[in-house]
């Protein structure tokens, strides 16, 4: 078992190239896991019959059928913009399958590539390679719009009351991690977010991705109750949830060429639109 130290030591380096974009405090931070040193090569993939990405249709707001019966989202976007970068675009296809059926039909040549979540991890790559990864879900404090709370959050939350969801990952963290804070547990995350509305605790820490469903569908109401503070905490051992594009095993040229296209789009400025017009309220 890490010590508390350990683990924050290993959350803020695990955190720091996720802000290697600097923004001014009151725009969105926009993620970037990319080492300036790398220098990518574009393979020549222009003679590939087809470019086959498989996904999920229940993965908001990565991929999901919206109110006119179309295939969106993040994932949706940014594989038509690796086939765009590969120059590939007249043979880019993006197929949903149930997210049990994935792993089978990429090995049975189905597809070309998943882009669906899919866990990394030794189980998974014994059959499949992984790009680079190009997303990490965070988790995140949360506090109400008129809070004067900040970093470093460690302080500031000294003898606070921090709400929590009952038996996640999240709540393992929060304990371990920060020892002077005061826990208090709840069912789910939507009774958690209703405590910190209520007023009944100073903050929430929990999962970015769902908390930021309940901080955008409050931005749409006339009073906003609560916002992001501090900043994002990405932890390998209690989080490890890493986004990267899933291939078929052994195809080194096709990894290279969708790693050279990811970074591309990096550098352009495509990611961060991609970002910013399906997370509008920033994970970061």
């Amino acid at each position: 078992m890490f010590s508390r130290l350990a683990i924050l030591l290993m959350t803020i380096v695990l955190a720091a190239p996720a802000l290697a974009q600097t923004a001014p405090s009151d725009a969105p931070r926009i993620p970037n896991f990319w080492d300036p040193q790398d220098r990518l090569i574009k393979p020549d993939v222009r003679a590939l019959p087809r470019m086959r990405f498989l996904t999920v249709t229940d993965f908001p707001p990565f991929s999901f059928v919206d109110d006119q019966k179309r295939l969106v989202g993040f994932h949706i976007d940014l594989a038509r913009a690796i086939c765009a970068e590969l120059e590939l675009l007249p043979v880019c296809q993006i197929q949903a399958l149930p997210f049990g059926e994935l792993e089978a039909a990429l090995r049975d040549g189905k597809g070309d590539a998943l882009l669906a979540g899919t866990a990394i991890t030794p189980a998974t790559r014994r059959n499949l390679d992984f790009s680079k990864r190009y997303f990490r879900l965070p988790a995140r404090f949360v506090g109400r719009i008129d809070t004067s709370l900040q970093e470093p959050l460690t302080r500031a939350l000294s003898g606070k009351t921090v709400a929590v969801v009952a038996g996640t990952a999240h709540a393992a963290f929060a304990k371990a991690t920060f020892d002077r804070i005061s826990p208090r547990a709840f069912p789910t995350l939507n009774a958690a977010f209703a405590a910190l509305k209520a007023d009944q605790v100073d903050a929430m820490f929990a999962d970015g991705l769902a908390t930021s469903f309940l901080l955008q569908r409050e931005e749409a109401t006339a009073a906003p109750c609560c916002r992001f503070v501090g900043g994002p905490y990405l932890s390998k051992q209690y989080f490890p949830g890493e986004l990267a594009v899933a291939l078929p095993k052994d195809n080194r040229t096709l990894r290279d060429a969708v790693d050279y296209a990811l970074r591309s789009i990096n550098d352009k400025g495509i990611f961060a639109e991609l970002y910013l017009r399906w997370f509008p309220v920033s994970l970061y």
